[in-house]
């Protein structure tokens, strides 16, 4: 599977120059929601990517599974270079749609000591507010 379409590429990029320039000016860095959701197929990894710099280095928030999730840098090169067993890779979740900025999933994952429960947790409490199930 290719992991970064040049469409992704391009919305992880226009986050970092925004970030980037932000911080020139003397602003608050942004928020962003993430762009992209990695994981692994069969253990508990997951990245949640919200920026790409020109050197291929992600920005984003990364569970391993440990229990500790943290933001934090992590290379393109790295998640393409991970084999695992029968074959497989590390996989992009095509359906991903990112609803919280960054800061929100990585509050959420810390509390619940990981990244999958806090978006369970999170998205149900946003269907909740809205009336569903």
């Amino acid at each position: 599977m290719i992991l970064l379409t040049p469409e992704l590429r391009e919305q992880l990029r226009a986050n970092a120059l925004a970030r980037a320039d932000a911080l020139r000016r003397g602003e608050p860095a942004p928020d962003p929601v993430p762009v992209v959701r990695f994981f692994n197929p069969v253990g508990s990894a997951t990245w949640l990517v919200t920026e790409l710099d020109e050197d291929g280095i992600f920005f984003g928030l990364a569970d391993l599974g440990f229990g500790c999730p943290e933001l934090g840098s992590f290379a393109l090169e790295e998640l393409e270079s991970i084999q695992l067993p029968f074959g497989l890779g590390i996989e992009r979740d095509i359906l991903f749609e990112g609803a919280f900025p960054l800061s929100v999933y990585a509050g959420a994952a810390r509390r619940a000591g990981s990244l999958v429960e806090a978006e369970r947790i999170l998205y149900r409490a946003a269907r909740a507010a809205k009336g569903g199930a």
